[in-house]
Order: C-alpha cells, then sequence, then structure tokens
C-alpha cells in the first residue's frame, strides 16, 4: 500500500491507482468532464488538474492521469489550482456558451460569462473530449467515429464527415458525451443518431411486441459471441 496525502489527509492507495481514483474513494472532489470509470484516461478537459508536491518540487498535473506515489502530497483547490481551473472553464464557456453542463460548472468557479466569445462555436455543445470515440473503438469496439480537423474546428465525426458507415447504433456515444452533444431519438420502429447521419431498425419482442434495441447492434453481439439466431427474440424485460 502507498501512503499519501490529498488536502491535508493521510490516505492509503494501491499501486498504480491514480490521484483521481483515490479522492473519488475518499469523497474528495476533483470536477472532470472527459473521466469515465469503462475507459482509460486521456485527459482531454483539464478539470481534474491538482497540485502536487514531491521534495521540493511543485507542479500542476492531471489528477485523472497521474498514479500515486509514496508520500505524495496533494492539494485539490490551492490558489495555483483554482486560476488554472477557472481559466480552462472560461475557454469551454467560450466554447459552449449555451450549454447547461459547463454553464453550471463556470457559475461554480464565479464564472457568468466567458471573457470572450467565439462566434463559430457559439452555439456548439462539444468539448471535444473524445469519449465518445474512446467510448466506440475500447467498449463496442466498432471505431465509428474519430476526431477529425484541427484548431478550433476539431470534431468527433464519422469518417469524411459522411454517414458512419460502421455504427451499429447502440448509443453508447450517446450515453456517454457529459454535455448531451450526442443527439439520439428512437422514434417508434427506428433510432436515429443525427451527429453520425445514421438510422437503425429497432428490434420488435415477440412476447411484449416493444422495441427495444436496433437489429444491426444486436447481430452485432450475437455473431462476436457465437449466440443462436433466435437469442434477441425476446426482450430483456419479457426474458
Amino acid at each position: 500500500m502507498i501512503t499519501l496525502n490529498i488536502d491535508g489527509r493521510e490516505l492509503k492507495a494501491e499501486e498504480g491507482q491514480t490521484i483521481l481514483q483515490v479522492a473519488r474513494e475518499n469523497g474528495i472532489y476533483i470536477p472532470t468532464l472527459c473521466h469515465h470509470e469503462a475507459i482509460e484516461p486521456y485527459g482531454a478537459c483539464r478539470l481534474c488538474i491538482v497540485e502536487v508536491s514531491k521534495g521540493k518540487r511543485t507542479r500542476i498535473v492531471t489528477s485523472c492521469l497521474y498514479p500515486v506515489e509514496e508520500g505524495l502530497k496533494v492539494k485539490t483547490d490551492s490558489p495555483r489550482v483554482m486560476s488554472n481551473r477557472k481559466m480552462l472553464l472560461e475557454l469551454l464557456l467560450a466554447r459552449c456558451s449555451k450549454n447547461k453542463v459547463i454553464r453550471e460548472l463556470a457559475s461554480e468557479m464565479g464564472i457568468e460569462q466567458p471573457p470572450f466569445k467565439s462566434e463559430y462555436l457559439e452555439d456548439n455543445d462539444c468539448i471535444v473530449c473524445g469519449l465518445c470515440v474512446r467510448a466506440c473503438e475500447q467498449v463496442v469496439g466498432v471505431s465509428a467515429i474519430s476526431l477529425v480537423n484541427r484548431g478550433i474546428t476539431k470534431e468527433p465525426a464519422a469518417p469524411f464527415l459522411e454517414p458512419a458507415a460502421d455504427c451499429i447504433g447502440c448509443g453508447s456515444c450517446f450515453y456517454i458525451c457529459p454535455t448531451g452533444a450526442i443527439k439520439m431519438e428512437d422514434r417508434e420502429d427506428t433510432r436515429i443518431i443525427y451527429n453520425w447521419k445514421v438510422e437503425f431498425k429497432l428490434k420488435k419482442c415477440k412476447v411484449c411486441g416493444n422495441y427495444w434495441a436496433p437489429e444491426k447492434q444486436l447481430e452485432y453481439i450475437r455473431k462476436k459471441w457465437n449466440l443462436p439466431e433466435d437469442f434477441f427474440d425476446i426482450c430483456p424485460t419479457c426474458k
């Protein structure tokens, strides 16, 4: 076990854990937008920055990526951390000025209006955290989308901005998005994911008659796990 200090508290941690993991296990709040337990950490949003000290060296690091060390001292809300975090939120607010999640986080830091406005991105909800892309690749195993372009035009998209041919309609991107930037709708027997310009026929349960999952997704799972052809004829509720 490793002993470290977070905000004046002596804590025990297992080797290989990150500062963010240890903080959450011990009820210490560190804001983050791009972190999810099912996905490898990426450090895109940078909101989880903390100040770490070991010996005479002090620096700012992303807590979702930084592994714990013996004798490490961590401050989650030092003046230096709060100043940097406020700047990051100002930049996010300038990009997504109308997004509810970003506005609430900014308000917690006393930011009501962005210091400047981006006409190009004023109505954007996407913070380019890459969670949707990484979920599609690491969890679903399809890689139907990726991050394209550079600078302020960087965004998640299907190849060549065409309809996502490899998408199976599972909706993982929709459920994991921290700001609601992915737009998905189940309309009667059809699922529509507007961002990737795709539509999917939903499977109808032979017992209750409800449409419950995209046929393409269920076929992908059936073939991957070598399941019987009729395995998904009945929805989980009826089973």
